[in-house]
């Protein structure tokens, strides 16, 4: 055969790959254990039907990364077939059931039918230590958020008055205290000055101030509530845990961005204002490679910041937003332009002229988002800083 096109359905464990030639027919077929030597031998099977072999997968993520890497290191390209497609091409085909190996053959059947699936790119060696990065620390955030929250129901039901004395998701000391002391009769009995010298110690700032706050929730509570002493142990447990988790986001904050700023582009993208190492080695992941966007219409459309018309008939102009786009990069470009409007600046500018025509705040902010996409593509394509005013233009 001159041509094959091969759907691969990935999965944790093992793929399931199906050729396919020029009319549509299953020319293989089979299921391949996520292992390099059954891939290498199945890649080699393949290979050996067709002079031009055409890959397409329906997942670009761990799951396939062996996948990838092997058909990379034969020079082979692969295209990604999203979920979507793939679940709306199996109703144009005969029968309901789904298996891996028909799921496995509307891949292929669509990547033969469809030229314009983006073709899968192994990203560089700083770009993977990025997104391992940037995604453990997500983890990290999503399980410090889980934790104060359970912290703080458990609190609420054994001392509630001192869960509303402190903002715990911003408040060291508070966290600190009640490691030691989460009872109102604990800390009556301390004292302010014991419990104070007891904060200064463990290198808690303004610890006379957390000391009388604590002190001043005691004394509105003195009655014991069930479950008083089971409730302490856990929460003390939990603070200490938010704590521990506290310092590893430290960490991992630090070593993102010292990883980040090895990157060449990494002192154009933070020159941005509103865009700091964290966003900016998140934006780094979620744009991918820069040179695929022809122009910046294109970066805003990928970060679904331009609107996408739903005209028929006599109804035109009818834009909505767009319901196909990257959300990792959408969510970089609307916190930093939610960060920049903080300062004065020609982004705070510009969002105010858009509040005063009218726009409500968030409609506001992607207004500014969509803005600051041009200006940041322009700002890499030139391979220079930003700077509040333009720059000055050079006759010939």
């Amino acid at each position: 055969m001159l041509e094959t096109w091969v759907g691969v359905d990935a999965g944790k464990g093992h793929h399931w790959a199906t050729a396919v030639d020029e009319t549509g027919t299953a020319v293989w077929s089979k299921k391949i254990v996520n292992d390099e030597s059954v891939i290498l031998s199945a890649i080699g099977e393949i290979l050996d039907l067709a002079e031009n072999v055409h890959w397409a997968v329906d997942i670009c993520g761990t799951a396939s990364a062996l996948l990838l890497a092997l058909l990379a290191t034969h020079g082979q390209q692969a295209v990604y077939v999203p979920g979507r497609a793939v679940n709306r091409m199996s109703g144009a085909y005969r029968g309901e059931g789904k298996t891996d190996a028909r799921d496995a053959y509307v891949i292929a059947e669509t990547a033969r039918h469809r030229r314009d699936f983006t073709t899968i790119e192994m990203p560089a060696q700083l770009a993977a230590d990025l997104s391992l990065l940037t995604a453990h620390r997500s983890d990290l955030v999503a399980d410090r958020v889980r934790m104060i929250n359970r912290f703080r129901d458990v609190l609420t039901g054994a001392f509630p008055a001192l869960e509303r004395a402190f903002d715990y998701s911003a408040h060291k000391g508070a966290l600190v205290l009640l490691t030691g002391y989460q009872t109102p009769a604990a800390i009556r009995r301390k004292g302010r000055t014991r419990l104070t010298t007891w904060l200064v110690n463990r290198k808690v700032r303004n610890a006379d101030g957390v000391a009388a706050t604590a002190l001043e929730a005691a004394e509105a509570q003195h009655t014991v509530l069930p479950g008083e002493n089971i409730a302490a142990q856990i929460a003390g447990d939990l603070a200490g845990q938010i704590l521990v988790l506290d310092d590893r986001l430290k960490r991992i904050d630090k070593q993102i961005r010292d990883t980040f700023r090895s990157h060449p582009q990494a002192k154009v993208i933070e020159s941005l204002p509103g865009m700091g190492p964290i966003l900016g080695a998140e934006f780094v992941v979620a744009a991918g490679d820069l040179t695929s966007y022809a122009d910046a219409g294109h970066l805003a459309s990928a970060a679904g910041l331009v609107p996408v018309p739903r005209d028929s008939g006599r109804r035109t102009g009818n834009l909505h937003r767009p319901k196909r786009y990257s959300r990792p990069l959408r969510r970089v470009f609307y916190l930093s332009a939610q960060t920049s409007i903080i300062r004065e600046g020609p982004n705070r500018d510009f969002y105010l002229k858009k509040r005063g025509e009218g726009l409500k705040h968030v409609q506001a902010i992607i207004a500014l988002a969509r803005r600051r996409a041009s200006v940041l593509w322009a700002l890499l394509r030139d391979g220079r800083v930003f700077t509040s005013a333009p720059p000055v233009m050079q006759s010939a």
